[in-house]
């Protein structure tokens, strides 16, 4: 049974993914290699800022001796943004209190740099709830990769099939999906209800008894 849930953060838990594309381009104005957001979402969204300006090396020539300072510069203008509009609100703390009572636990997974997590989390009032925080600084490989969602459920103690992920962005699903977990894809954190996270437990625990059903009759034919 579903005893854990896992979160992305951008896009999931905070609506902060355009406050790093904002951030990203005013580091690559200085350049002349701002990011238009068609090409955003489509190439660059929910990688860490390392793999974009990787990325912007091999398709439009951006010095690699340039990524430590621009990738700096970048974090330095998330956190200004981030002081100034991250903040509490109702759907999150309700969603995520209501899962706490009801004996989930829950951690978020995030391909932002552990200050950004941990200092998001808090300022968004929801570090309380979460038993783990996890960041691309605490994982060899980000995602699209499975490892963190896997690291987070070994810090929990839990295996896959005792978790959900919730994800809102392709990288996202697809490291969802290779952990082995059951994975809720959202459109933005307005859908990141209680009502809709427990309906999709519920779809999981169903799943799982179906498959534990059939391993049962399998087991009694042989």
């Amino acid at each position: 049974m579903i005893k854990a849930v896992l979160f992305d953060m951008d896009g999931v838990l905070i609506d902060a993914r355009e406050w790093h594309y904002e951030a990203l381009n005013r580091a690559l104005d200085l350049f002349g290699m701002a990011i238009n957001l068609d090409s955003h979402l489509a190439s660059y969204d929910g990688l860490p800022t390392r793999r974009k300006l990787q990325m912007l090396t091999k398709s439009r020539g951006l010095p690699a001796g340039l990524h430590d300072f621009v990738n700096e510069l970048k974090q330095t203008y998330t956190y200004e943004i981030m002081t100034s509009r991250c903040k509490p609100t109702f759907t999150a703390q309700m969603a995520l209190s209501k899962l706490h009572r009801a004996g989930y636990r829950m951690a978020v997974c995030s391909n932002s740099i552990r200050r950004t997590v941990v200092s998001m989390m808090e300022m968004a009032d929801l570090a309380q709830y979460l038993e783990v925080m996890l960041s691309n600084e605490d994982v060899s490989k980000s995602k699209p990769d499975p490892e963190i969602y896997l690291a987070a459920m070994a810090k929990l103690g839990l295996r896959p099939d005792e978790c959900v992920i919730v994800e809102d962005n392709d990288n996202g699903i697809e490291a969802a999906r290779a952990s082995g977990a059951y994975t809720i894809v959202v459109g933005q954190p307005a859908d990141v209800t209680f009502e809709r996270l427990t309906a999709e437990i519920a779809l999981a625990n169903a799943e799982l008894a179906n498959a534990a059903l059939a391993q049962t009759r399998l087991a009694g034919a042989a």
